[in-house]
């Protein structure tokens, strides 16, 4: 009888488990279609719950239910009652990490942004096709509705590790738990994964160069404050894309406050300045600027830049292709090991000090599902064997930065039921889930009896799980 239950948990929190990550994927990275309903201001339908200060609508309800569709392919069956009452979780922890003062900051938040607009553009190809598919006239406005985002769910993510953050499983909890899965036939099914490890050659322009892009700006500058028109300077002059469009950035517009998902080098030097004054040259991550103060409103500032990204030369991108090559020949001839390398020669801030391996931006580890990767760096890797190396390439990201890359294949797995000996790691981190769960579960009890809860009557029919009626 104890084992049937066992089963019948399992059954349960492997369900559970699902609901968590494809809402969290949901609310997160992949929330598409609320990203576009928002950006179109389509009306809502009614308000299903009330969790402190915050709602859920009947229409988050329908559209996980189709995200959910989608992803499992009809073979998840969920009701509306079980989506409601997870995504009241979701709400009453964003609720309690207010009240808890959780900090999150800007340069946090703006960092998973920019992570996420990095794997829609890799994913879709341009900005442009990213705008369109979600459904929004510009980059700004889907960088504060990212922003919005991602700031609840990185809340979220600090309440449940402050509430978890001493729990911890031993190993004869991890083999009793695979032994009651393996026992009921309910191992897990694990897809074909494989780990990247990279090194990145960064290509920067030459001295010469951008000594050249600083002193065009300085003549532009001069010619501004001799009465030459920056809008026409910065149309004709300007790298930035949208300074040739119709919204925000139209030669080369914008208006900023202290707020606003701006880089921190353009919102310093926009509010250092006097309205009518031009900025010298300054430069970010993007290239070098300048910008005048057209008209300070208050707490927002109308401001014209004008963007100029320094070139590189063919003979450049060519140096840095034949030093990453050299560096890839050390290691085939094992004079020096991929490890080593990557701390001596690579210059990806983000992959340099974790010995190269590449974080996936979906699930925060550093497994890509070969099911979903994206197809050019599937293209790259999926003929190669654990071990091996591709060939330099070239790639760059959104900002001017270029770059040459070699991948390693760390580990490559097909896909298999859970085994544990070769899976221990993974079914640890199941079993040690499953506890968080079952903390988070008590600590909702708990909260749920003097957080406000209000429910719409038509969801007042559902038996949850939690007293969130409070009958």
């Amino acid at each position: 009888m104890q084992e049937k239950n066992n089963n019948l948990k399992y059954i349960k929190m492997k369900k559970k488990f699902i609901l968590i990550g494809l809402l969290l994927c949901y609310l997160g990275v992949n929330a598409q279609e609320k990203l576009a309903n928002n950006s179109k201001k389509i009306k809502v339908d009614g308000v299903a719950v009330v969790v402190g200060k915050n709602i859920v609508l009947d229409s988050d309800i329908d559209k996980f239910k189709k995200e959910l569709k989608q992803r499992s392919e009809g073979k998840i069956d969920i009701s509306d009652c079980e989506i409601l009452e997870e995504i009241m979780m979701q709400k009453l922890l964003a609720h309690h990490a207010v009240v808890d003062s959780m900090v999150v900051m800007d340069t946090e938040v703006n960092s998973e942004v920019e992570r996420t607009i990095g794997y829609f553009t890799q994913q879709l190809g341009s900005m442009d096709k990213v705008l369109e598919m979600y459904g929004f006239n510009n980059e700004a406005d889907l960088r504060g509705e990212l922003y919005k985002i991602q700031k609840e769910q990185m809340l979220i993510r600090k309440e449940r590790a402050s509430i978890t953050e001493k729990i911890d499983v031993t190993p004869e909890e991890v083999r009793t738990y695979y032994n009651n899965l393996k026992d009921g036939k309910n191992l897990p099914e694990f897809g074909a994964e494989i780990e990247l490890a990279q090194i990145v050659k960064t290509v920067k322009p030459s001295d010469a160069e951008e000594k050249r892009v600083v002193n065009k700006l300085n003549e532009i500058r001069k010619d501004v404050e001799n009465g030459f028109s920056f809008r026409l300077k910065a149309i004709i002059n300007s790298d930035d894309p949208a300074v040739s469009g119709n919204g925000p950035g139209s030669g080369g517009l914008y208006t900023i406050t202290r707020q606003s998902n701006f880089i921190k080098e353009f919102k310093e030097v926009a509010f250092s300045l006097d309205e009518g004054e031009v900025s010298e040259p300054f430069k970010s991550g993007f290239g070098w600027h300048i910008l005048k103060v057209e008209k300070i409103k208050g707490q927002e500032r109308d401001v014209r830049h004008i963007l100029m990204q320094p070139k590189i030369s063919n003979e450049e991108l060519e140096t840095a292709k034949n030093e990453l090559a050299n560096i890839r020949q050390q290691i085939l001839d094992k004079k020096i090991t991929f490890e080593e390398a990557v701390s001596k020669y690579s210059e990806d801030k983000e992959t340099k000090n974790n010995k190269g391996l590449i974080l996936n931006p979906q699930t925060n580890d550093t497994h890509f599902s070969l099911t979903r990767m994206d197809p050019t760096l599937y293209g790259r890797i999926s003929s190669l064997k654990q071990g091996e190396i591709t060939e330099p390439f070239y790639d760059e990201v959104r900002g001017g930065a270029k770059m040459f890359k070699i991948l390693l294949v760390k580990s490559k797995n097909d896909a298999h039921t859970a085994d544990f000996k070769n899976d221990y790691e993974k079914i640890q981190q199941l079993t040690l889930e499953k506890k968080k769960e079952e903390t988070i579960d008590k600590w909702a009890k708990e909260k749920i009896v003097d957080t406000y809860i209000k429910i719409n009557k038509d969801f007042k029919k559902c038996n949850f799980k939690n007293n969130w009626k409070k009958d």
